[in-house]
């Protein structure tokens, strides 16, 4: 009953931490607009960056961060640059419309691939899969614990992400976004660059 407890525990506070909005809620919804199915794609990615985070995690994640300082460093830059990047490229191609011959609805691969890696550079997801997710798993528990809490931080963030592209995507609110492309790009690259400044200036 115990770890039935402690389950329950962790997906009340993988809820609210997929739900807080972040970089992974930008690019969801940034990509849903360009297209449905590469945006389901990109949830379904930020749902296996959060197995893989919750793998890491208990694996030991926090001690590591706590102990060899250097690899929180290097995942914190590595996510600012990231970030930095595609916020530029968004703003940059702001102003240009999806049927444009420069511009189209990304591969299934590429929504995927930008979704898993601004997952698992996002030093949200450090900060929380290392110290308040870490520090509810019991040290001892069994595999089928284990298992289960991987297969809980997978389900939560996918269905999260999922409904959140489904929803973009939706015919009314897709037109709407739609005609504010250029406003809603600009919007989000922007606050991609400053989460990126941001994360560059932390200590």
């Amino acid at each position: 009953m115990e770890y039935i407890n402690t389950l329950l525990a962790l997906t009340g506070v993988m809820m609210l931490s997929v739900a807080s909005p972040g970089p992974n809620f930008m690019i969801v919804t940034s990509t849903a607009v360009a297209s449905r199915r590469a945006g389901v794609i990109t949830g379904l990615a930020l749902g296996a960056a959060s197995g893989t985070w919750a793998l890491i995690a208990i694996a030991g994640l926090g001690l590591i961060v706590t102990h060899v300082a250097w690899i929180g460093t290097a995942l914190r830059i590595a996510g600012a640059a990231y970030l930095i990047w595609l916020g530029a490229k968004m703003i940059l191609t702001a102003h240009r419309p999806l049927n444009a011959p420069t511009l189209v609805a990304p591969s299934g691969w590429t929504a995927a691939k930008k979704g898993y890696v601004v997952s698992m550079t996002n030093p949200k997801a450090v900060a929380f899969y290392g110290s308040i997710f870490a520090l509810m798993v019991p040290a001892h528990a069994p595999a089928w614990f284990h298992v289960a809490v991987i297969a809980i931080a997978v389900a939560v963030s996918s269905a999260w992400y999922c409904g959140m592209a489904l929803l973009a995507s939706h015919p009314a609110v897709h037109r709407l976004l739609m005609r504010r492309k250029a406003v809603l790009d600009s919007v989000v690259g922007g606050l991609l660059i400053v989460l990126g400044g941001r994360m560059l200036a932390a200590r």
